[in-house]
């Protein structure tokens, strides 16, 4: 009863801000005047001079596409740089050496591609001048440069007979300055009021209760934390995560940094739907994605909730029997106790489903079937909600896939939004979702056949398969979760997994943008009896139908031989890898 009192609040606080939020960014980014406007307009401006930016200048796809590649690929050169030479920066109290070439590489690649993958400890590793003005910069452009391709791609489909899809360095500036730091300078404002700690002091020295000596972490957290859930980052400034106190210390900031990890992403199907001019294709698509999400949550909840039946107390008085396991009050392993198993699954399956990547509890500790969850989420491209942008523009991916389906079922020529879906939409689709498992499983086969990389593992058999396939499924997908469970700060996986974010983040981009300028020149067409309707129950089905198909089918053999083995093996009583 408290998991499902949980996601009706969860979903209800989340509904709440969609509308809003996304009516919102509709104003912003069609260029309206909103609230912020009186104090934010000359800023805007001033950018706009200093820069040398046109605001009335749109751009073609390929204008658009170079423009975003090169802002990007400059940021992970300067974010490499100041890496490396951070031990003369200021800002380093604790005196922190530069990063080593491949770990800064992998670095850099993962916060400009808005992964946030970290293969080291932060607490020991970034200064506060890399962590502010490294990291934290690019958790905010990174988020607004995939609010910018979805936009690109929503106005694909909202414009007839033009070449134009938008500016992007209008969009990157409005989606910063108008959206992200607004809503992230309030957050870090409560998540400080809430116990979030936030100061530039040395690491503190504590003596316990028994004697012992310990070193508490200090650092500028709360500003962080902020935009790492907003924009769906993940990657904090402690190596535990939002599993620590100092990042999130209660229940409501628990409950507040699952709401944020979500709030765009959702918001942004609202904003589709205004801009294509009928909110109910944006709602149609919310749905799809609720109903995606709850399967997940509910799954992975049932196999925390059933525990592991080699940890059974011989003693125990009462059980739980879910999945053919038992077990006394399920796994609470690598949990907070503040936070329970009902918590941390659904913190899981929403960092997951998102682009997020933040954790509050050690995924590589959860049951296998509650782990594959989160696996199977970053699998499926993220589109569940998703990341900043990259979850609308992924779902739309699936829509054009779905859209050609049925028409071939109904023998029509496939239409989406009154365009029609022809040869070359269809080819730009399919380039897209080919990209993931492409790199995924190739990262993967590679990975499983080198010495090298296998070395890494810490356990064998089936775990350690599933190890190795969440961190290149993390890592193409630009999650930046992990199982934990590898030494990934390696010669073999620091540029390998840096390739894997880049592939994930940008050689997806090319086809979306051409699609996006193909969608622009066509005309939208007359709805009429014949059209298959894209609002009902019926497109949400569908829509969500291909979307677990086409997962399942590319990556239940991987899965079979990972997760669904290590399943069997923990009922049966087998300990051993294999």
């Amino acid at each position: 009863m408290a998991m499902v009192l949980q996601i009706v609040v969860y979903f209800g606080l989340l509904l709440a801000v969609t509308k809003p939020l996304g009516a919102y960014m509709y104003r912003l980014f069609s260029g309206e005047r909103t609230l912020l406007s009186p104090v934010l307009r000359p800023v805007e401006r001033g950018i706009y001079r200093l820069t040398g930016v046109d605001e009335t200048q749109e751009m073609r796809w390929t204008t658009y596409l170079v423009a975003l590649l090169l802002f990007n690929f400059i940021g992970v050169a300067v974010v490499y740089a100041q890496q490396r030479l951070q031990g003369g920066l200021p800002l380093n109290p604790q005196g922190l050496p530069g990063i080593e070439e491949r770990s800064a590489f992998n670095t850099a690649v993962s916060f400009v591609t808005n992964t946030n993958w970290q293969g080291y400890y932060p607490e020991i590793t970034m200064s506060y001048l890399t962590q502010m003005m490294g990291l934290a910069v690019h958790n905010f452009v990174s988020a607004a440069t995939g609010i910018a391709i979805a936009l690109a791609l929503t106005r694909g489909f909202a414009r007839r007979s033009t070449h134009d899809l938008g500016n992007f360095w209008v969009d990157l500036t409005r989606g910063t300055l108008y959206l992200l730091l607004p809503i992230s300078m309030v957050f870090a404002l409560v998540l400080v009021s809430r116990g979030v700690i936030q100061n530039f002091n040395p690491y503190t020295t504590v003596t316990t209760v028994s004697g012992q000596h310990l070193l508490l972490p200090q650092a500028p957290v709360a500003s962080q934390e902020a935009i790492k859930m907003l924009g769906t980052n993940g990657g904090g400034i402690l190596n535990a995560n939002s599993s620590h106190p100092f990042e999130n210390p209660t229940p409501l900031t628990n409950m507040l940094q699952m709401l944020s990890i979500f709030a765009i992403p959702a918001a942004l199907t609202y904003t589709f739907g205004k801009m294509v001019g009928n909110t109910r294709q944006g709602w149609a698509i919310f749905a799809t994605m609720a109903v995606l999400f709850l399967i997940g949550v509910a799954a992975a909840t049932l196999a925390e909730r059933a525990g592991n039946p080699l940890l059974t107390s011989a003693g125990a008085d009462q059980h739980t029997t879910v999945l053919g396991q038992l077990a006394p009050g399920g796994n609470m392993e690598g949990k907070e106790s503040r936070f329970g198993i009902a918590a941390s699954a659904l913190f899981a399956v929403i960092t997951t489903a998102a682009s997020c990547g933040a954790v509050n509890a050690m995924h590589d500790s959860f049951t296998p079937l509650g782990g594959m969850i989160p696996l199977a989420n970053i699998g499926l491209g993220e589109v569940i909600f998703g990341g900043v942008g990259a979850g609308l523009y992924g779902i739309l991916i699936y829509a054009v896939l779905a859209i050609f389906i049925a028409g071939l079922m109904v023998g029509r020529t496939p239409e989406y939004l009154g365009k029609k879906i022809g040869r070359f939409e269809v080819q730009m689709a399919m380039l897209v979702t080919l990209v993931l498992p492409l790199s995924i499983l190739g990262f993967t086969a590679v990975a499983m056949a080198l010495p090298e990389a296998l070395a890494s593992r810490w356990n064998p058999g089936a775990h350690g398969l599933s190890e190795i396939l969440y961190a290149f499924t993390s890592a193409t997908g630009n999650n930046g979760s992990a199982f934990a469970g590898i030494s990934a700060n390696t010669p073999f996986f620091n540029p390998t997994l840096g390739m894997a974010m880049l592939i994930g983040r940008f050689l997806m981009i090319v086809p979306i943008m051409a699609l996006a300028g193909a969608l622009a020149a066509k005309q939208r067409a007359t709805e009429t009896t014949g059209t298959f309707p894209t609002t009902g129950a019926l497109w949400v089905g569908l829509l969500a139908g291909v979307i677990l198909i086409v997962g399942a089918l590319t990556y239940f053999p991987s899965y079979t031989l990972g997760p669904v083995v290590e399943h069997f093996q923990m009922v049966a009583g087998i300990t051993s890898g294999l």
